[in-house]
């Protein structure tokens, strides 16, 4: 009788078969289909620099990857990235001044992976696939998390770079953290308000099936173990066959109290537009928070079946790269709930 864990134990030497073309193998099942081939295929993501993790993550489907080898590839450019202070290497330390990394990973099979405060790896997206396709468990944490990087060969590596130790190490003369909304899009100056961000991305296939990433450095200066949205499946992600996607950007906290991405998804199950179903969480959260959340951004992004997008957000600011199935990138403003 093949079990759970023989599945498993068999991915390390099973080459490109994922996790669910295993269980199809056991059970019958059929595996996803369309999972793979740029034609017809879409990408979405967070930010300006989304623009980029696009181009990765169509080439790799144009080479005949999955859509979560897609995402995956998606992710790991910002991570990488050394400009970049909101994801993975040179991300901005907590305020003891480790950097650690969330990520999670997601199809619309059920299959799903993520990582939290995963320290001294870059690519955290990468891990966390590693979890989805390689353990019993959907999410690692802490020193678990890498603990198990060591064990699956990610090289271990210092994220803090001397860029960020100066930034910390200016924090520290205040200690003080004040979030600056849409910073993501802005070069820090000396002295500059910081900010921390994530990058999600969603991917289609031509005949409609999703897969989804996020990953992030977290908020800037957070305290030791704050986790926020971004590897909490149904807040930072959540992906459903036959429905659509949703990723989130922004305040986590904000995110993660009203599990934003899973509503936006369940909105859409009930027949809102992608569109309709990010504005439809905004103005919950604005209702929900009032003046506690004055200054503060939070954006969602969705994609369904059809290749419809949303976005939407609390303040002006929020953009979001688009892809299309010709390979052509559209960096657009998302609309706001509140003017500036």
């Amino acid at each position: 009788m093949t079990t759970r864990r023989s599945l498993l134990a068999g991915l390390g030497t099973c080459g490109t078969l994922t996790l669910a073309a295993s269980y199809a193998q056991a059970s019958g099942v059929p595996a996803p289909r369309g999972t793979s081939g740029g034609q017809g295929a879409m990408i979405v993501s967070t930010w300006d620099f989304g623009a980029a993790a696009n181009a990765a993550a169509f080439a790799k489907l144009r080479a005949g990857g999955t859509l979560i080898d897609a995402v995956e590839a998606g992710a790991m450019v910002p991570e990488a990235d050394p400009t970049n202070h909101s994801v993975g290497y040179a991300g901005y330390p907590d305020r003891d001044g480790h950097v650690t990394l969330d990520a999670v990973i997601m199809d619309d099979a059920g299959g799903v992976g993520a990582v939290a405060a995963l320290e001294n790896t870059i690519h955290a997206i990468s891990v966390a696939r590693r979890v989805m396709e390689r353990t019993p468990h959907t999410f690692l944490v802490g020193e678990g998390a890498t603990r198990f990087a060591r064990d699956q060969g990610f090289p271990q590596q210092s994220l803090l770079t001397p860029e960020s130790e100066k930034a910390w190490r200016d924090w520290l003369k205040t200690a003080k953290y004040q979030p600056e909304a849409n910073s993501e899009n802005r070069t820090r100056t000396p002295g500059g308000a910081l900010d921390h961000d994530t990058i999600g991305l969603l991917a289609r296939s031509a005949d409609g099936r999703l897969a989804g990433a996020c990953t992030t450095s977290g908020m800037a200066f957070k305290m030791r173990g704050r986790v926020g949205d971004s590897p909490q499946v149904g807040s930072g992600l959540y992906v459903e066959a036959g429905i659509g996607g949703a990723t989130s950007t922004g305040l986590g906290e904000e995110v993660t109290r009203v599990a934003g991405s899973a509503r936006v998804v369940a909105s859409m199950r009930s027949g809102a537009s992608p569109q309709k179903a990010c504005e439809e969480v905004v103005r919950h959260i604005a209702h929900l928070r009032g003046d506690a959340i004055r200054g503060v951004q939070v954006g969602f992004l969705a994609l369904d079946p059809k290749g419809n997008v949303g976005a939407f957000c609390l303040l002006p600011g929020f953009t979001y790269a688009v892809t299309d199935a010709h390979g052509v990138t559209k960096v657009l403003k998302a609309a706001s709930l509140f003017q500036a």
